[in-house]
């Protein structure tokens, strides 16, 4: 089921497709002052998600970006690029696969959560849960959606660390400023149907599950010691 999530949720349920454009979607966002307008330009409703909820995932998003930054700070080229097997990611590939699908899943849930119909009656607080639980746990794994898979599409490890930190500021305005997030959901393979706030909540806890390989590669017997 966890595999489902981690590839289903986030290229099928999220992008439909992996030819969804992040430029297209961010430049029609970008007509716009906010998300708050972009919603409020298309009619939809707007169920605010409580200020409980919203400080919830503004800290899970905070701690999760500097559990980025702390298991990343300070490596030498070595250390960026070591894997412990062919198969194996760096820590150079993680970070970028990380802030590459920052962008995608935000991205998608701007253009196809927030646009599907209202759920009513659905048990907010256990999918927030299950999500938060589900994601980061490393016992399963899974194969990256191939619009995902670490391409150097960022040109340096550096340079995908600062295009993450930018992204993260984004999703934290998109959580600030766009109503209604209680209001869309889609189906997923949790067995219930994710909404927007908890798609930031993905957001969050992919970046901690991706920490947690770093500090993989980093516990392996051959990683670099400078």
């Amino acid at each position: 089921m966890f595999k489902k999530l981690m590839a289903g949720a986030a290229i099928a349920i999220l992008a439909c497709s992996a030819a969804t454009s992040l430029r297209a979607q961010e430049m029609k966002l970008a007509t716009l002052n906010n998300y708050s307008e972009f919603f409020a330009a298309a009619g939809l409703p707007a169920q605010e998600v409580t200020q409980a909820e919203k400080d919830r995932a503004m800290q899970y998003l905070e701690r999760t970006k500097q559990g980025v930054l702390d298991a990343t700070k300070g490596l030498s080229d070595a250390q960026w690029n070591f894997k412990a097997g062919p198969d194996r990611w760096s820590i150079a590939q993680c970070v970028e696969h990380i802030a590459a699908a920052e962008d995608f899943i935000r991205g998608s849930v701007a253009e196809k959560v927030m646009l599907a119909p209202a759920v009513p009656d659905r048990d907010l607080k256990k999918t927030d849960d299950a999500v938060v639980a589900m994601v980061p746990d490393r016992s399963r794994k899974a194969q990256a959606p191939e619009p995902l898979v670490p391409t150097n599409r960022f040109g340096s490890p550096d340079a995908s660390v600062k295009h993450f930190v930018e992204s993260r500021a984004k999703t934290e305005d998109f959580l600030k400023t766009t109503p209604g997030l209680r209001d869309h959901a889609v189906d997923s393979p949790l067995g219930s149907k994710l909404d927007g706030y908890e798609f930031i909540l993905f957001i969050a806890a992919h970046s901690e599950r991706h920490t947690k390989q770093i500090l993989e590669v980093k516990a392996d017997p051959n990683y670099p010691k400078n």
